[in-house]
């Protein structure tokens, strides 16, 4: 006997969907048949339901450690099990930084005593951390992040002959660098130049981040990518230019990625005059018409991925009528997936397949993580997302389970939520309520 199936509900791939029973032995998926097929220790009733592979949200700031008043393993990790995420990529821009294969360490330990879903850890390539590439990746990293541009850490780009060499370090261990895809200089004189100038208006965020400076970011990546061989992903597209601009180097042959966020899809440079300091964020909110066009592509899939960036800070840092003041970034790993299912699924742009290769068959295959997550098959782990398209609710930062939950999504009305969770065969969530003591390990690449 099977020790948990999932019946009745209908399953979600990539390719189709198919009322099927789903069988977990263990923490791993051990039978998928017809309805009533199957028998098991524990049932799921799904009835009415979709069965998704586990959604993968690949790119996440927990704060942990150093910046543990904003978020920690345990209350971000929360956050995303309660939103149907089972699997997490975390970024390096801590205190210190993920940047030696003894930090890497620090967070698998922490990761293993604290979190609900499973982790993986991203290893910073910076300006001086070239010696440390090779034993993060013996250490267990999903990938390296480079910062271009300035962003919260205030971490410095790599110089072009420190970029140049990294890569071809990453390259030669077959992993893939994610690229914070802002021009350093850029940002710095249009910052200059708009204080000079007095602004401290919501806009002048955008106005000094603007799309020149991301484009001109993924063309420097991109020629040092095509130089060495190395596989590149562009963190959080924001402007259908950066998109073109990936595509160039696509035509000529670099292994180049991308993600898009719910954000950026949704949210415009009006929603960010409207909002204030709230929706502060690099890459800042675009106009009108970038984000429509970002989501096309994702339906197309010519972008790769969603994920959200989600980055909360304190009130205290983020309610600010200057905008310079303000910090960049909020919460998002919990809301993501009701987003995309009430502004894409329900309005008839994006089918459920297509949203399942975007929250979780490419970015499995992205970091190195397909065919153990990713997908719904046998043998692979149990991570299944469970969605009812029908429920409504509304977001409430107050109702969401991190430390610091300002959003720009706060009193917005949803159609569609995750009503279960289950990883690697153990459910987590159900119903709104967590299940259970902190199951969640640190993830490597194959």
């Amino acid at each position: 006997m099977l020790d948990l199936v999932v019946r009745n509900g209908t399953l979600v791939t990539s390719a189709a969907e198919t009322a099927a029973d789903i069988g977990i032995q263990g923490e791993h998926l051990a039978a998928i048949a017809a309805p009533g097929a199957l028998s098991g220790a524990e049932v799921l009733d799904a009835t009415g339901r979709f069965v998704l592979p586990g959604v993968i949200d690949g790119h996440v700031h927990f704060r942990e450690p150093g910046l543990e008043a904003k978020e920690d393993f345990a209350s971000g990790s929360r956050s995303a099990v309660m939103g149907g995420v089972t699997t997490v990529l975390d970024m390096p821009n801590t205190v210190p930084p993920t940047s030696t294969a003894l930090e890497v360490e620090r967070k698998r330990a922490l990761i293993g005593a604290k979190a609900y879903c499973d982790v993986g850890v991203f290893g910073l390539l910076g300006q001086d951390n070239l010696e440390h590439l090779h034993p993060m990746a013996e250490g267990g990293v999903i990938g390296f992040k480079c910062f271009l541009g300035q962003s919260v850490g205030n971490i410095p780009p790599p110089s072009d002959g420190v970029l140049l060499a990294a890569l071809g370090e990453v390259a030669a261990l077959g992993m893939r660098v994610g690229f914070h895809a802002e021009d350093d200089a850029i940002l710095r004189e249009r910052a200059r130049e708009l204080q000079a100038a007095g602004r401290t208006d919501p806009l002048a965020h955008l106005e000094a981040r603007p799309v020149a400076a991301e484009v001109a970011a993924i063309q420097r990546a991109g020629q040092a990518a095509a130089a060495t061989g190395a596989k590149m992903h562009i963190l959080h597209l924001s402007s259908r230019d950066g998109l073109g601009a990936i595509e160039h180097w696509r035509k000529l042959g670099v292994d180049i990625t991308c993600e898009v966020t719910p954000h950026h899809s949704f949210l415009t440079s009006e929603d960010m005059a409207r909002l204030g300091s709230i929706a502060r964020i690099n890459p800042p909110m675009r106009e009108p018409g970038h984000g429509a066009a970002l989501l096309d592509a994702l339906i197309r899939g010519t972008v790769n991925a969603i994920a959200t960036d989600h980055a909360p800070h304190l009130a205290s840092e983020k309610l600010r009528d200057d905008i310079w003041q303000a910090a960049s970034g909020f919460a998002g790993v919990e809301t993501s997936l009701r987003l995309f299912l009430t502004y894409a699924v329900h309005p008839g742009r994006m089918t459920l397949p297509q949203l399942v290769r975007a929250t979780s068959e490419q970015p499995a295959r992205i970091w190195g993580l397909y065919p153990r997550k990713g997908v719904v098959q046998v043998g692979s782990d149990a991570d299944l997302t469970i969605v009812d398209l029908d429920l409504e609710d509304t977001i409430e930062a107050g109702r969401l389970h991190g430390k610091a939950n300002l959003s720009p999504w706060d009193g917005v009305r949803t159609r569609g939520l995750a009503v279960a969770t289950i990883l690697r065969g153990r459910v987590v969530m159900r119903d709104g309520e967590l299940c259970g003591a902190p199951i969640g390990r640190m993830v490597r690449p194959a």
